[in-house]
C-alpha cells in the first residue's frame, strides 16, 4: 500500500485504534465516564452539576444534538468526536440523576436499547427474512406497533393504539410532519410518484392565495400550514430529512445575506439604508460570489 508519509501515519493510527478497541477499550472508558459523572454529582463534587435536574438539562440535550448535526455538515471528524462525546455525556448525566433517585441506572438504559435492537432485527437475530431496506422498515413499524399494544396492556386501553403513537409532541413541527408521513408511507399510505406529489405544492399555494384575497386570517394560517406540510412530505418522499434540508437553506441564506452586508459596507453604507432595487442586485451578486461558503454550516 502506497501513499504519502502523512497518509501512512494516519493508517497506522487507525490500525492502533482498532486494536485498542478490540481489547475492550470502549468498556473501560465508558465505565470511567460514568464514574466521573457520579463524582461530579457527589456531595464534594461540582456545585453546578449537583444542581442540575432532568428539566434543567433539556436545553443542553437539544443543543448538543444540533451541534452534532453541525459537525456532520462540516465533515470534521475531530469536531464530530467531540460533539458525540458531549451528547453521550448528556445521556450519562440523566442516568446518574435517575440512579441517585433509585429509579434506574445507565446499565438499564444500555440493556433496554440492546434488547430493543435485537427484537427489532428478527431478520438478523431470528428466523425472519427481509429482502430489502423497505421490508426492514415495514417490519420495524409493525414491531413498534406491537410493542405499543403490549405497553398499553391487554384490555386496559379503550382504543386501539395508533401507528402514530410515540411521536413526541414536543418535536419541532417539521420533524413531526416528517415522522408522521414516514410512518404512514411505510404501510403503503403514500404518493405513487414524485410528479403527483409535486402537483400538491402549487395546489396548496393557490388555496393560500385565495385565502389571502379573502382576508381570512384563520384560513391563511391553515393554508400556510398545508403548504409547509406538502413541502415536508416532498422532502420525505425524496428521502431527505426536511429539517436538515432547511438548515442547509438557512445556511445558504445567511452566507448570501452576509455577503450583501459586506458589499454595502465597502461603499460606506449600512445595508438597511440601501434602496430595495439595489438590494436585489446585491443579492444576485452574492449568489454568484458565495457558492462555496453556502455549504458551510453557520455558527451558533
Amino acid at each position: 500500500m502506497t501513499g504519502t508519509p502523512e497518509q501512512t501515519r494516519r493508517r497506522r493510527q487507525k490500525s492502533r485504534r482498532r486494536r485498542a478497541l478490540g481489547r475492550g477499550r470502549e468498556g473501560r472508558l465508558f465505565e470511567a465516564l460514568v464514574a466521573l459523572q457520579a463524582r461530579l454529582r457527589a456531595p464534594n463534587g461540582c456545585p453546578w452539576d449537583r444542581e442540575q435536574t432532568h428539566a434543567t438539562l433539556r436545553t443542553y440535550l437539544l443543543e448538543e444534538a444540533y451541534e452534532v448535526l453541525d459537525a456532520l455538515d462540516a465533515g470534521d471528524d475531530r469536531k464530530l468526536v467531540g460533539e458525540l462525546g458531549d451528547l453521550l455525556l448528556q445521556i450519562v448525566f440523566h442516568a446518574q440523576i435517575a440512579r441517585e433517585e433509585a429509579r434506574f441506572a445507565i446499565a438499564d438504559v444500555i440493556e433496554a436499547i440492546h434488547t430493543k435492537m435485537v427484537r427489532r432485527h428478527p431478520h438478523v437475530f431470528g428466523s425472519k427474512r427481509a429482502r430489502n431496506a423497505a421490508e426492514v422498515l415495514k417490519n420495524w413499524e409493525q414491531l413498534k406497533a406491537q410493542e405499543r399494544k403490549e405497553e398499553a396492556g391487554e384490555g386496559k386501553a379503550t382504543a386501539k393504539p395508533s401507528l402514530l403513537d410515540g411521536i413526541p409532541k414536543g418535536l419541532p413541527a417539521t420533524l413531526q410532519a416528517y415522522q408522521m408521513t414516514r410512518r404512514a408511507g411505510r404501510i403503503g399510505f403514500d404518493w405513487d410518484s414524485l410528479p403527483q406529489l409535486l402537483e400538491k405544492l402549487p395546489e396548496e399555494a393557490s388555496e393560500l392565495r385565495r385565502a389571502f384575497e379573502r382576508g381570512d386570517a384563520e384560513r391563511i394560517e391553515e393554508e400556510v400550514g398545508d403548504l409547509l406540510f406538502a413541502a415536508v412530505n416532498a422532502a420525505r418522499f425524496l428521502e431527505f430529512d426536511p429539517e436538515i434540508a432547511l438548515r442547509r437553506a438557512n445556511g445558504k441564506f445567511r452566507a448570501r445575506f452576509e455577503e450583501m452586508e459586506r458589499h454595502a459596507r465597502e461603499t460606506g453604507r449600512d445595508l438597511a439604508k440601501v434602496p430595495r432595487e439595489e438590494m436585489e442586485k446585491l443579492w444576485e451578486s452574492a449568489k454568484r460570489s458565495a457558492p462555496s461558503r453556502e455549504r458551510e454550516p453557520s455558527g451558533q
